[in-house]
């Protein structure tokens, strides 16, 4: 006894589970839906296990379940009709013997499942089996094959197996004659078994117990015949030994080479390889036919390339007999093997070969026919010759081949039909066709068959008094005879028996009797084969009795559908009822149903349901019963099943699954990937409702089946997990359509792992010029797998495929077959063809090389040829191989005629262009003379000269160059750095300008004539100061808020003043939300550096911008705010984005200084990290000639010592980013981030703002990188990129170092000595501010300058001559006090303008920098002079000078 496995143990001795199911097929005894799912339903009848499945395709992206509820355990007749399906029964990976678990359904259920059902069918409705202790017939239950060929190395084995009661005997015939068993000594019968072994340890030959043999098994009340057994001895025969001479063919002609391989039992498999066991590559053109011959449709050159060897592999000897090779001598009228002329559309024509319409080497003739048995395998072939060689294509006269049984092998040449039925007879045809014609063959098919059963006569038991019949029904083609025999007699031959009647196919009996007993056999047979059948009559007078064990323990699952069974047997056959309880009427109807051989059916179980069942056996000879205990456990579900998703790599999965089970079962919850049970590895983390994956890759992808199962049931989900990653690379690459200039390419595309592809790069590479170089030849969309190629010739070519996706890009395919495209003169010659002079006496000329694809020969060479121009002189000329030759001797700086050109070896290029190139040159003899300075403002000068005379040169002027110093600073004790800077002026120009100067300062400088060779002598050298600027903005401005009443503010003084401070305006604003109040302004002495404001309320913020001041007025600004009151709730507002601000810049400046406060040499762009909303602010400038008035927007920039720094995300290519710059005023630190190993290669490229270029190479393990020759107060860009591929780089940035200034003005306001001093001079400046106070208190008016353009509210006292009246002043409040002042304080510009130098506003800058118009002086010389006696009384003046 045994119980299905798949649910396990299932309790205590006697104790089984119920198989259940969901559908109504098992009900209706027919065969399920392949399309579903299964739940198999299991009965336990008379030799029967009985399923009933339902099957559901597995589809992506749908949750699948499947239920299974198996149970009952087998009868001893059970166990045998089982055995045959234990192998083919699938298992549970994993689960031991755990017996057959149902997986998912691609196409069909598997074969186990089929003969399940076929066992369901039996034993509802096919023949009874008798009990063995009951006496009984004999019965065939194994015997060997029709054709029994065996090995001869080993004993011969003849089965015969029977079973019956008493025992049966066994006999044997051997040719239709007895065969003696016991007078060979060889021959032996197995001890109860009919089973001969022919024994040949001790000699003697297996042919010699060749023949017919047939088993006859016996007892006292029949006898069983076998199958006449065919017995033969497997033959190998050795191949006939001969000698094989060259075969010569014609290339494009047809040819056979003939395999005849000796005859076999049964027949060898034949194939072909070369001498050296490689196996012959077979085609469209050369292939192997049905026969074993091998065909070539045409030959070709390349077929000499190897031999060709028959080879037959004999099965039962385990052996492979070789041919004597076949070798081939083609003869041909293009005796090269050129690769360029394979599959080239015209290979055939281009290598001489005639074209030739196809004709069939097999079979031959228009029309052949073939005969074929029902349910074997047809085998058509037709192999065509021709040239090109010829497509073969299948058709049906009057239909459409079998789709469903129908296949093409041996490329197109062979159509098999398999399973052969009566409608697939007719005509076929092959139609062989090229591009010359036509051809076809008919073949006509005629189908045949052997005997096969329509009703196979079954065993028949009777009681006493009862009628029966055997029914024994074939067909065949032709029509098969019927013989009866009785106990292996022929009827006709028999006693008589008045209770049997024969008619035809069929035996009626009549009023049985005990005498009737016996074994009949049924022979239908044909032409093609014969059935042999045997059916027993058995008589027997026996009262009821239950074949299973009893009071049996079943448990079945709620909802589900069960059967109970009760199988019994009795003579006559007896009646079954069944009882629930032990009370009630007979169950059947509404929700039972009792099948015919007695099983309880159940539609649907319920709770109710639960109780003892009972089933009696009744006949007129008594009565049998059993009972069943039947449990209703709950079902086990998945009620919370894993989702579909879709997921980039690297991220974190979970799956849920959650299950409800009955709680008296043990539940199990397992995973599958693919099927296939799940390696939980240290990346994933199992739990009892979910599967979490960390770190999700590419191999994870796939299904994903939660498994909940207990002992009788089990339900599973499935989700499937869609990984997003780069394209598999594409495969299978091939060249076709090979031209002279072109190929096409064709690939397979590799998956593209759920990110469709986009493109796909094309490379090359070629072994000439650069092998092992991989170059991109073209791109193409992703929808697209094949192209066509243009190409260079003489380039033995070498292709790859990358396949792109949003991902990523795949790796590269595996590279293609070479091709060698033939060789052409040049088309081209090389280009940046330069000469140069190196020296004052020489011309070197220099060109770039051709590359592999333009070389178009061998021996690429250059022909170069140059002359004096203008002189008509013949041409020198010299070829070269290399990319350079220097010409010598030459005069300084003269202009040639240059000309170069390719050749190779098929010929030259095309004439070359003409280049001028020059000669050497020398330094230049003259400086600019006549060098004249004006100030145009405190950080420019215009500078005029006189050119030199363009002999004194001596080569091509490129330009004219200032060299400039800081000597000093107008300030005191203030260090500055005296390095040279230099601008340069391109070209023959007469001016340009100077910017980028420190103000307030004393300067050298000294100009030269640039040419190629260097700097010439220089000029004079000339003196000139800087007048004042504005300073920069005040330092370190801090805000601090100490309670809710006032607002402390300090700061520190401007890192460049620029000039004398004068002192400093501070204008703040209270605001509360949108509300903003009115602007107050405070001035402060130049010494004063904290402040503190008195709040107005408890709620209000402030805002507050502060800037110094000098003579010309106030600088850059710089504004914080208050910081918010503790109970408010600050919102959290994005920053604003702003583009990138580009600051526009005059002048064409080389500097080599890195003290410049600014950049003036080109439009330099700066990222701009906004504080507060940006302010327009209007400034005017005021000269004597012109007026301007600019609009300019200002916005806070980062300082420039901060870092610059790109953000960026890592990518998934190789890649650079989040680059990082730290400047210093002479050096920077640079770091990066990358995705290259630890050996890579990187360049860190850097340009100034005169366009000097630099580049570090670095390992990427040095980081981070320190630059160290940088100049103070420039800005650069920078990059970084791979040394190998300068494609891959980061994004440029750009950064500026700051200024070397150094201030040594101490605050000497808190210094010992300055408290002394200035107490010596109270004094004084008591009396300067009482003469101050006594002149205004006359009225004392004094021209200001800088209230010319303001204009005047009604309430400012005016005097006619445009004087202002200071006496009102006196009421100004104290600076440092409490008091807001209301109005604002005009903005101080400076007068400095470029305009101020042109004349009537016409004055401007070219692109070069350069200044054009007229310079003139200032016509407000009086106004200065006046702004200048004014400044010089200012008490605050006087103090600071001190300083």
């Amino acid at each position: 006894m045994r119980r299905l496995a798949a649910i396990g143990a299932a309790g205590d001795a006697g104790e089984v589970a119920v198989p259940v199911a969901d559908s109504t097929d098992c009900a209706q005894d027919r065969s399920p839906s392949p399309w579903r799912l299964t739940d198999v339903c299991a009965v336990w009848e008379t030799g029967v296990f009985l399923f009933a499945a339902d099957w559901e395709g597995a589809s992506s992206g749908v949750v699948a379940r499947k239920r299974l509820n198996e149970a009952e355990r087998l009868s001893s007749v059970q166990e045998a009709e089982l055995e045959r399906l234990e192998a083919a029964r699938p298992r549970w990976p994993g689960s031991g013997e755990r017996g057959p678990v149902l997986r998912m359904a691609r196409l069909q259920p598997p074969l186990w499942v089929h003969a399940a059902f076929l066992l369901c069918f039996l034993g509802l409705g096919g023949a009874i089996q008798i009990p063995m202790d009951l006496s009984q017939p004999p019965t065939i239950t194994k015997q060997s094959v029709k054709d029994h060929i065996v090995d001869p190395r080993d004993n011969i084995l003849i089965e015969c197996e029977a079973k019956g009661n008493p025992a049966p005997s066994f006999h044997w015939t051997r040719n239709s004659r007895f065969f003696n068993v016991a007078k060979d000594p060889r021959v032996s019968m197995r001890r109860r078994s009919g089973t001969l072994v022919i024994d040949f340890r001790s000699g003697g030959r297996p042919e010699e117990y060749e023949g017919e043999y047939q088993c006859f098994a016996r007892n006292k009340f029949g006898t069983a015949l076998s199958n006449r057994i065919r017995l033969q001895v497997s033959k190998s025969p050795l191949w006939p030994k001969e000698s094989l001479d060259p075969v010569v063919v014609q290339e494009g002609a047809p040819l056979t080479l003939q395999c005849n391989p000796p005859p076999g039992l049964p027949s060898p498999v034949i194939f072909w390889m070369s001498s050296s066991m490689e196996p012959i590559t077979q085609d469209k053109r050369v292939s192997q036919g049905h026969n074993g011959d091998l065909y070539f449709s045409n030959v070709m050159v390349q077929d000499m390339q190897t031999d060709y060897s028959c080879n037959a592999r004999f099965h039962f000897t385990h052996t492979i007999q070789q041919k004597n090779p076949f070798t081939l001598k083609v003869l041909t009228n293009h005796p090269y093997n050129d690769s360029s002329l394979r599959n080239h559309p015209d290979m055939y024509s281009a290598r001489g070969v005639a074209e030739r319409t196809p004709s069939f080497m097999y079979p031959q003739g228009t029309a052949s026919s073939q005969m074929v048995l029902r349910g074997t395998d047809l085998l058509l072939e037709c192999i065509a010759s021709g040239v090109p060689t010829p497509d073969i294509a299948w058709y049906k006269k009057g239909g459409d081949l079998p789709s469903d049984k129908a296949k093409f092998e041996n490329f197109n040449k062979a159509l098999r039909i398999t399973n052969v039925s009566e409608e697939d007879s007719g005509e076929y045809f092959c139609l062989a066709s090229n591009k010359m014609g036509s051809i076809r063959h008919t073949i006509s098919v005629r189908v045949k068959a052997a005997p096969y059963w329509l009703d196979e006569p079954k065993n028949l038991i009777l009681a006493p008094g009862e009628d029966g019949r055997l029914v024994c029904r074939a067909s065949g083609n032709p029509k098969p005879t019927v013989q009866w025999m009785v106990n292996g007699e022929p009827l006709q031959s028999a006693p008589p028996n008045p209770n049997r009647e024969v008619a035809g196919d069929t035996i009626i009996f009549r009023d049985t009797q005990i005498s009737s007993r016996a074994v009949y056999q049924c022979n239908t047979s044909n032409e093609h084969g014969y059935l042999l059948a045997n059916a027993f009559v058995s008589v027997l007078d026996v009262p009821p009795r239950m074949l299973s064990p009893r009071n049996q323990l079943i448990r079945v699952i709620l909802y589900n559908r069960t059967r109970l069974d009760c199988p019994f047997f009795g003579s006559p056959i007896p009646t079954l009822r069944w009882f629930k309880n032990g009370q009630g009427s007979n169950l059947d109807g509404g929700n039972y149903h009792v099948y015919e051989n007695g099983s309880l059916e159940i539609k649907m179980i319920r709770k109710e349901d639960q109780g003892i069942y009972t089933c009696v056996a009744t006949n007129i000879l008594g009565k049998a019963e059993n009972q069943v205990r039947l449990e209703v456990k709950d079902p086990t579900r998945i009620y919370r099943m894993p989702e579909d998703q879709v997921t980039k790599r690297g991220t974190t999965v979970q799956l849920e699954c959650r299950v409800k089970h009955d709680p008296s079962l043990k539940l199990t919850v397992s995973w599958l990937k693919d099927d296939e049970p799940l390696y939980i590895g240290n990346r994933m983390k199992k739990e009892d409702d979910s599967l979490t994956i960390f770190g999700v890759a590419e191999r994870d992808q796939g299904s994903y089946t939660c498994f909940a199962s207990t002992e009788l049931d089990q339900d599973l989900a499935k989700a499937y997990l869609t990984v997003l990653g780069r394209p598999d690379r594409p495969r299978d690459l091939e060249l076709t359509d090979l031209a002279e200039r072109s190929v096409r390419l064709t690939w397979i595309p590799g998956d593209d792992n759920n990110s469709p592809i986009t493109d796909y790069v094309v490379q090359f590479e070629e072994d000439q010029f650069q092998p092992g170089v991989w170059h991109d030849h073209s791109k193409f969309p992703g929808s697209v797998n094949s192209a066509v190629l243009q190409l260079s010739p003489y380039v033995n070519y070498q292709f790859r495929v990358i396949a792109i996706n949003e991902v990523g890009s795949s790796h590269p395919s595996l590279p293609s077959e070479r091709y060698r495209t033939s060789g052409a003169p040049p088309e081209s010659n090389p280009s940046d063809v330069r000469g140069e002079g190196t020296r004052k006496n020489n011309m070197e000329i220099t060109w770039t090389p051709m590359n592999a694809t333009s070389a178009f020969g061998p021996n690429l060479r250059y022909i170069v040829k140059w002359r004096r121009r203008e002189t008509r002189e013949t041409w020198n000329n010299v070829t070269v191989w290399g990319s350079r030759h220097v010409v010598g001797q030459t005069p300084v700086y003269v202009p040639y005629e240059i000309r170069v050109q390719a050749e190779n070896d098929f010929g030259k290029g095309p004439e070359p262009d003409t280049v001028i190139g020059y000669s050497g040159e020398d330094y230049p003899r003259a400086a600019p003379t006549d060098v004249k300075i004006r100030v145009l403002n405190s950080t420019a000068i215009s500078l005029q000269w006189n050119r030199v005379y363009s002999d004194t040169v001596q080569g091509q002027l490129r330009e004219y160059r200032a060299y400039y110093w800081r000597e000093s600073s107008l300030l005191k004790n203030l260090w500055v750095s005296q390095k040279r800077q230099q601008a340069s002026f391109p070209g023959d120009r007469l001016r340009g300008v100077v910017s980028r100067l420190f103000p307030y300062s004393n300067y050298k400088l000294e100009m030269v004539v640039v040419n190629g060779r260097g700097d010439g002598p220089r000029s004079e050298t000339k003196e000139f100061t800087t007048p004042e600027g504005v300073p920069s903005a005040p330092r370190r401005f801090r805000v601090r808020q100490p309670n809710l009443e006032i607002i402390n503010l300090e700061w520190d003084h401007p890192e460049h003043p620029n000039g004398i401070l004068i002192g400093y305006s501070l204008r703040y604003v209270a605001f509360n939300g949108t509300k903003v109040g009115k602007q107050i302004v405070e001035n402060f002495s130049p010494n004063q550096t904290k402040f503190t404001v008195q709040r107005a309320d408890p709620v209000s913020r402030y805002r507050f911008t502060l800037s110094a001041r000098t003579q010309v007025g106030s600088g850059e600004a710089v504004t914080e705010e208050s910081p918010a009151p503790p109970n408010e709730a600050t919102p959290t507002a994005a920053p604003p984005t702003l583009p990138l601000t580009t600051v526009g810049v005059t002048g064409t400046v080389s500097s080599t200084d890195a003290t410049a406060p600014a950049a003036t040499t080109e439009a330099t762009t700066v990222p701009i990290i906004p504080t507060v909303a940006p302010t327009t602010i209007a400034t005017t400038t005021v000269a004597t000639t012109t007026r301007t008035t600019v609009a300019t927007t200002t916005t806070m920039e980062s300082p420039p010592t901060t870092g610059t720094k790109a953000h960026e995300s890592a990518p998934d290519e190789q890649s650079i980013w989040n680059v990082t710059v730290l400047p210093n005023s002479k050096w920077a630190n640079v770091t990066w981030k990358h995705n290259f190993g630890p050996g890579t290669d990187f360049v860190v490229e850097y340009i100034d703002s005169n366009h000097t270029k630099k580049t570090v190479p670095v390992k990427a393990h040095a980081q981070p990188i320190q630059l160290t020759d940088l100049y103070p107060g420039m800005t650069y860009t920078l990059r970084v990129y791979s040394r190998d591929n300068e494609g891959i780089s980061s994004t440029i940035i750009t950064f500026m170092t700051s200024t070397a200034y150094t201030n040594n003005q101490a605050d000497i306001a808190t210094q010992g000595w300055f408290i002394g001093l200035m107490c010596a001079i109270a004094l004084l400046v008591l009396i300067l501010l009482i003469v101050c106070f006594i002149k205004r208190s006359r009225g004392g008016k004094y021209p200001v300058r800088e209230k010319k353009d303001v204009p005047l509210g009604p309430e400012d006292p005016k005097e006619e001559d445009g004087s202002f009246d200071y006496s009102d002043e006196d009421n100004k409040p104290l600076q440092g006090s409490q008091t807001s002042l209301d109005g604002t304080i005009k903005q101080q510009e400076s007068d400095d303008s470029l305009v101020d130098y042109g004349e009537g506003g016409e004055g401007q800058f070219n692109e070069d920098g350069s200044f054009i118009g007229q310079y003139t002086v200032k016509k407000d010389k009086e106004e200065t002079e006046g702004n200048e006696s004014s400044e010089a009384t200012s008490p605050v003046n006087a103090i600071y000078s001190l300083a």
